[in-house]
C-alpha cells in the first residue's frame, strides 16, 4: 500500500505520516508548507511541495509516487478565515479537493479518507442531544459548507468512478504540533497563553461571560488510530471523538490548574461562524467481521464490542501509562514542565480521554442534503 498524505507537513497529517510509517506502508507527502511545517516530515519520507489549486503540480506528485491510496488531511482550516473569505475557502476546499479527486482518478487510486468536521458541519445541536452521521448537515460557515460539500463529490465520485472513500468528521483535535498562533485548537491556545501570563479570550455561547461553546476533544493520537481503522477497514461517514462535550470555560480551567496557573480572563461575544454546542453519541453497532486489522497489527479480541465504545491499547502500554506519558508530554511541548496530570488527565473523566470512538452504524454512510 502507497500512501500519499495531503497535508502531511501540518498537525493531524504529520501523526498520520507517523502512524501509517510504523505500520510499514510506504507513505509520501503534499503540502504547501501555508501553516503545516517542513520539520514534522519524517527523514526518508517522499515531499512534494504543492498547493492543491496547482493542478499541474498535484499531477505530478502523483505521476511521481503513483499512490494506492490518499489521506486527504490538507484544508483552509479556519472557520474564520471562510467568514472573511469564502471565496479563498472554495478555492482550497472545493477547487483544489476537485484536482486532487480527478487526479485519483486518473491514476487509479483505490481509497480516498477525508479529514472532514465533526462539529462545525451538524450546526446547531440542540442542547441535552448529540449529533449522529444520519443528521443533515447545517453549515453555519463556508468552511463548513465546504467539508459537506466536498462529502457530497466524494460520494459522487464512489458511484460514477468506483472510488472507495472514507469520510471521518473529527472532533476538536488537540494533541502535539498544534500551533498556538493563529486559528488553532483552543487547548493549544490556552496552553501556550495561560503558561506565558497572558490574558485569554473566552467566547460566549450566547452572552459574553457565560460558559462558552460546548466541543467534543479528542486526541490527536486515537485521530490516527480511527484514521489507520479507516483506511483498512472502513467506508462511509463516521464521527471521531469520544462522545463527550466540554465547555471552553471547562477546557481553561483544566488547563490552568494542569499549569498551576490563574488565567485572566476576557469574556467575548460569540465568534462569527461558531454554533453553540456539538457532540457525538456512541454508536450501537460495529463493523465486526472478526475485527479490523490495523495495518501489519490485528486489535486484540478484548477491545472490541458490538455495542459501543472501542478502548485502545496505547501502543502496547497500560491504558493509565499512556495517559501519564501522553499529556505532560503535550504540555512540556508548549513550554510546561513538571505538569503532574498523571490519572486525572486534563481534569475531565479519564475515560474521556482514553476513549477512541468510531461512531457509527455498521456499513457505508452516504451524505444527505440538509
Amino acid at each position: 500500500m502507497r500512501v500519499l498524505v495531503t497535508g502531511g507537513a501540518g498537525f493531524i497529517g504529520s501523526h498520520i505520516v507517523e502512524d501509517l510509517l510504523a505500520r510499514g506502508l510506504e507513505v509520501a507527502v503534499l503540502d504547501n508548507l501555508a501553516t503545516g511545517k517542513r520539520e514534522n516530515v519524517p527523514k526518508g519520507v517522499p515531499f512534494f511541495q504543492v498547493d492543491l489549486r496547482d493542478k499541474e503540480g498535484v499531477e505530478r506528485a502523483f505521476r511521481e509516487f503513483r499512490p494506492t491510496h490518499v489521506s486527504h488531511q490538507a484544508a483552509q482550516a479556519s472557520v474564520k478565515v471562510s467568514v472573511e473569505d469564502p471565496v479563498l475557502d472554495f478555492e482550497v476546499n472545493l477547487l483544489g479537493g476537485l484536482n486532487l479527486l480527478e487526479a485519483c482518478r486518473q491514476y487509479g487510486v483505490e481509497k480516498l479518507v477525508f479529514a472532514s468536521t465533526g462539529g462545525a458541519i451538524y450546526g446547531e445541536v440542540p442542547e441535552g442531544e448529540r449529533a449522529e452521521e444520519t443528521w443533515p448537515p447545517r453549515p453555519k460557515s463556508p468552511y463548513a459548507a465546504s467539508k459537506a460539500a466536498f462529502e457530497h463529490y466524494l460520494s459522487v465520485y464512489g458511484q460514477s468512478y468506483g472510488l472507495k472513500w472514507v469520510s471521518l468528521r473529527y472532533g476538536n483535535v488537540y494533541g502535539p504540533r498544534q500551533d498556538p498562533h493563529g486559528e488553532a485548537g483552543v487547548v493549544a491556545i490556552f496552553a501556550e497563553r495561560v503558561l506565558k501570563g497572558l490574558p485569554v479570550t473566552l467566547y460566549a455561547r450566547k452572552t459574553p461571560g457565560d460558559e462558552g461553546c460546548v466541543r467534543d476533544y479528542v486526541y490527536v493520537g486515537d485521530v490516527a488510530e480511527a484514521h489507520a481503522l479507516a483506511l483498512f477497514s472502513l467506508e462511509g461517514i463516521y464521527n471521531v471523538g469520544t462522545g463527550e462535550g466540554h465547555t471552553t470555560r471547562e477546557v481553561l480551567l483544566a488547563v490552568a490548574q494542569a499549569a498551576g496557573r490563574e488565567p485572566q480572563v476576557n469574556p467575548a461575544p460569540r465568534a462569527p461562524g461558531t454554533w453553540k454546542g456539538a457532540s457525538s453519541p456512541p454508536s450501537s453497532s460495529w463493523p465486526t467481521a472478526g475485527g479490523p486489522r490495523w495495518g501489519s497489527r490485528r486489535a486484540s479480541a478484548s477491545p472490541w464490542t458490538t455495542s459501543g465504545a472501542l478502548e485502545i491499547p496505547t501502543r502496547g502500554m497500560p491504558p493509565s501509562v499512556g495517559v501519564r506519558f501522553r499529556h505532560p508530554a503535550w504540555f512540556a511541548a508548549v513550554g510546561g514542565s513538571g505538569v503532574a496530570l498523571a490519572l486525572k488527565a486534563f481534569g475531565f473523566p479519564l475515560r474521556a480521554f482514553l476513549r477512541l470512538e468510531v461512531l457509527a452504524p455498521a456499513g457505508p454512510r452516504q451524505p444527505q442534503a440538509g
